[in-house]
């Protein structure tokens, strides 16, 4: 092991990479990982959004706890440690376009707007105004190069458990190429706690975060009413007959898929189906009616290969969620650059704004938002 880190140091000692540091102990090991292959690293905290008294006491994965945290651990390995204001990026990329999907009738998923537009955009960009070789995250992710493509690509972690190859579906081919994630060899979390322990990091044991940083209890649609100050009306909840079952409390307070929350004294157990926009109803049926093959992405990121010509058909498996476990389906391509997934069997709750991700074996193939069921 020295042998080869002795190697790698010698390899490495002139290039700078920048670590995206959030306080956890998953960046706190990559920039030690980094700093182990000889790298020069700087660590940089994104300060995302302004939090306020509300927050206070929530675990969040951009707190004020978390900027020390970072700084300590920065402080320790000998490298320097930036804030970095992208408030103001965050608010236009990530916090608008999640009211807007959730105006529209669809679910969004923030964490990858968070890595598609900040982390890998306008911190990347700015590691290259630093001179910097690399940007490296605490992501389990794989990056490799395959030269009979001529193509970088995006694969699983070894720790499949812990793998967060989905969210990182809208990369690019330069972003890929500049990008490092050290944890994604690693086959066991409780590995990266240990080298934790073993440097003496503060957050060896810190829980990992689990909500979205700009609304630490979960309430969307309370987040959404305060941000924006519109009503949202409150209307019926009806079956597939149109048969009205009771009043909900405003569209955005509800997802497909959804069973608890609504308020209703139900003779059986009915879910989310569709929310129509127009007639401001939510659509409620059994579980077994939640199901279906067909989905239809938009704005679609091609990782593995170019966007193949309209008309083409892929074998893959795809992930229309990110606790989804993938499932078999072929894909076509549509002349609009959109695509349409058929699975082989059929899959609950295929909900818009969502991103599907596909694969073949172990590599991305590409990654879009549905748009249509």
């Amino acid at each position: 092991m020295d042998k080869k880190r002795n190697g790698m140091y010698m390899e490495n000692r002139n290039q700078k990479a920048l670590i995206a540091m959030s306080g956890g102990v998953d960046s706190s090991v990559a920039a030690y990982l980094m700093q182990q292959e000889g790298y020069d690293c700087l660590g940089v905290t994104m300060k995302l959004f302004d939090g306020t008294s509300e927050e206070e006491g929530q675990h969040t994965c951009c707190s004020l706890d978390d900027v020390e945290d970072a700084r300590y651990v920065a402080r320790r390995l000998g490298m320097p440690h930036y804030v970095m204001n992208f408030t103001r990026e965050f608010e236009t990329a990530v916090i608008d376009r999640f009211v807007e999907y959730y105006e529209k009738g669809w679910t969004p998923n923030p964490c990858i707007y968070c890595n598609r537009y900040l982390k890998f955009e306008k911190l990347y960009r700015r590691s290259l105004e630093l001179g910097c070789d690399c940007i490296v995250t605490g992501h389990y992710a794989r990056v490799a190069y395959d030269a009979e493509s001529g193509r970088w690509l995006l694969k699983r972690a070894r720790n499949l458990r812990k793998d967060q190859s989905y969210v990182l579906c809208f990369m690019t081919q330069e972003q890929l190429s500049h990008t490092r994630f050290p944890l994604g060899e690693f086959e066991d979390k409780e590995e990266i706690r240990q080298i934790a322990e073993e440097k003496h990091f503060i957050n060896a044991r810190k829980h990992d975060s689990q909500d979205i940083c700009f609304v630490p209890d979960s309430d969307y649609a309370a987040f959404i009413r305060r941000r924006t100050g519109k009503p949202y009306p409150a209307g019926d909840f009806v079956n597939e007959d149109g048969q009205v079952l009771g009043t909900h409390k405003g569209m955005i307070s509800y997802t497909i898929g959804q069973r608890k929350g609504l308020g209703l004294a139900l003779p059986a157990p009915l879910y989310v189906k569709k929310k129509d926009m127009e007639k401001n109803q939510v659509v409620l049926a059994g579980e077994k009616d939640l199901y279906s093959r067909e989905l239809h992405a938009e704005d679609v990121n091609w990782i593995s290969m170019p966007e193949p010509p309209a008309g083409t058909v892929l074998h893959v498996s795809a992930k229309p969620r990110y606790r989804a476990v993938e499932a078999p389906a072929s894909v076509s391509i549509n002349p609009d650059h959109t695509i349409t997934v058929l699975f082989d069997e059929p899959q609950r709750a295929l909900t818009l704004g969502q991103i599907v991700v596909l694969y073949q074996g172990d590599t991305v193939v590409a990654g879009g938002t549905i748009s249509h069921t």
